[in-house]
């Protein structure tokens, strides 16, 4: 594997938390893909803290992600296709659908992430790589 890309964000929750706030709850809708949204809600119910901070870790790993893959915010990376869920060991990891999916599938890219969070900010880091062979580096142009 070679590395395609790193990306890195970091968030003020206190700003998810008024966006949220503004919204009325639809900023959540808006960038969570479904099975965040599932569990933005649990958490939520139980402490509106811990759903708030698991919201702005699942904001900052989209950011950093579309920054690890070159597209930034830009098709196909989209806030709903990319989800960072987490294994029953509490690893996050990301699951992307649709074209995302089909973008990063062309390219052999696969990543990395991580989150991490403390009662003001929210922070990710992903590696994208890729098992596709590097792309041959420009020929330098004569000057001629």
């Amino acid at each position: 594997m070679a590395i395609y890309g790193i990306g890195t964000d970091i968030v003020q929750v206190s700003r998810i938390a008024a966006v949220l706030e503004r919204t009325g709850g639809r900023f959540a809708e808006k960038v969570l893909g479904p099975d965040e949204l599932r569990v933005f809600h649990a958490r939520r119910a139980r402490s509106e803290a811990r759903g708030i901070a698991f919201l702005a870790t699942r904001f900052s790993a989209k950011e950093a992600f579309s920054k690890a893959i070159g597209l930034g915010m830009h098709w196909p990376m989209t806030w709903r296709a990319l989800q960072t869920l987490n294994q029953p060991s509490g690893e996050p990891y990301v699951v992307a659908s649709g074209e995302l999916a089909d973008w990063l599938a062309a390219r052999g890219i696969t990543a990395r992430v991580t989150v991490s969070d403390e009662r003001d900010y929210a922070v990710s880091f992903v590696i994208a790589e890729t098992n596709l062979p590097a792309a041959a580096p420009p020929v330098p142009r004569s000057s001629s």
